[in-house]
């Protein structure tokens, strides 16, 4: 029934600031805005990692009454390859630590930490073995 991971949606007050935040860290524009220009965006969508994933940003006008707020929820772990330079990175840029580094089970390698971005969203980030051999069988 689930086949994978297709959208995740942060949203965000002011949208043209989190384009050009994220933009930064990713090092891409967003290749999807909604409504077209010269309208201002209410949706803008990025591409990012090996499978092309989709994060969108929604303008927070839109969003369901209980999302408004402090952050919390679920936080979904982008794999990165140095995870303390991301990390370092993200602070750099104005983010939050929300969770520190962290090494999880046995010290097989699952590591996490995550942030709160300028915009009030958890970005979770980790170091993910499962994730790399899952890579590496696929180009095989």
């Amino acid at each position: 029934m689930f086949r994978g991971f297709a959208t995740i949606n942060f949203y965000a007050d002011d949208l043209a600031a989190a384009a050009e935040w994220y933009s930064e860290l990713f090092g891409v524009k967003p290749y999807f805005a909604y409504p077209n220009p010269p309208a201002p965006p209410a949706y803008v969508e990025f591409r990012i990692g090996d499978d092309e994933d989709e994060l969108g940003f929604i303008d927070r006008k839109y969003a369901p009454a209980g999302a408004a707020g402090t952050p919390g929820g679920a936080v979904m772990h982008w794999h990165v390859d140095d995870l303390n330079a991301t990390v370092d990175k993200l602070l750099a840029m104005g983010a939050t630590e929300y969770q520190p580094i962290t090494e999880h089970a046995d010290g097989s390698g699952f590591i996490t930490a995550s942030v709160v971005d300028p915009f009030g969203n958890v970005l979770g980030v980790m170091r993910n073995p499962h994730y790399l051999e899952m890579l590496a069988a696929r180009q095989r």
